[in-house]
């Protein structure tokens, strides 16, 4: 039976990151469990991998409620499965302050890029269209501005000269499966502390 911390992951999108980090609970990597996966689009990939594992799922419907009605839909079912860390893979609304202040500190998102550079939608592209010569996948704690919070971990990737955005996305999503998991065990192990917007790892543990 698994144990450890009680995730829960909210997505909007295909969730394969979600799939990883399920088999790196089961495999013993993470000392966590991820006890619900929550999504606002009936169709999300991600719910196909909560049956595929036997993760208890749930759809909520986002129409005709405001950000702070619908959140706290989410935080009731969070909060009813134990939840002690949230986890987005692909979420595509902003979450209100008050779903960010019930867990403060305790919502990490993966970002396609290496922030702060090319926040917000459509990474890969702003990537390629800037010239950049590296990009990647970065994993931050949330914070109320978007792609902005402390900064857990980093994967750089490289820019090739005919990369397209496709090919590009591809190389990033890659990087995305291995580096999720090792922040999450990074933050679950408690490998370093907040200064500011400042993520300082304590004798050398970051490795």
């Amino acid at each position: 039976m698994n144990s450890g911390v009680k995730i829960g992951v909210i997505s909007s999108g295909r969730g394969e990151n979600l799939r990883y980090i399920i088999e790196e609970t089961r495999s013993g990597y993470l000392p966590a469990e991820v006890r619900i996966v929550l999504t606002d689009q009936e169709d999300a990939g991600a719910v196909e991998i909560a049956k595929e594992y036997g993760v208890n799922y749930q759809f909520f419907d986002p129409i005709g409620l405001g950000r702070e009605e619908y959140d706290q839909k989410l935080i009731d079912k969070l909060d009813s499965e134990f939840v002690e860390l949230v986890i987005l893979t692909g979420y595509m609304r902003v979450l209100s302050r008050s779903f960010i202040m019930h867990y403060p500190g305790k919502i990490l998102n993966i970002h396609p890029a290496l922030l702060p550079s090319f926040r917000g939608l459509n990474a890969f592209q702003q990537a390629l269209d800037y010239g950049v010569r590296w990009s990647g996948t970065t994993i931050h704690i949330v914070d109320e501005q978007v792609d902005h919070g402390p900064v857990i971990y980093q994967v750089p990737v490289p820019v090739k000269e005919n990369d397209t955005h496709q090919s590009l996305k591809t190389r990033i999503q890659k990087a995305e499966y291995r580096a999720y998991p090792k922040a999450i065990k990074m933050f679950i192990e408690r490998r370093f502390r907040i200064e500011g917007r400042k993520v300082i790892f304590d004798s050398k543990k970051e490795d």
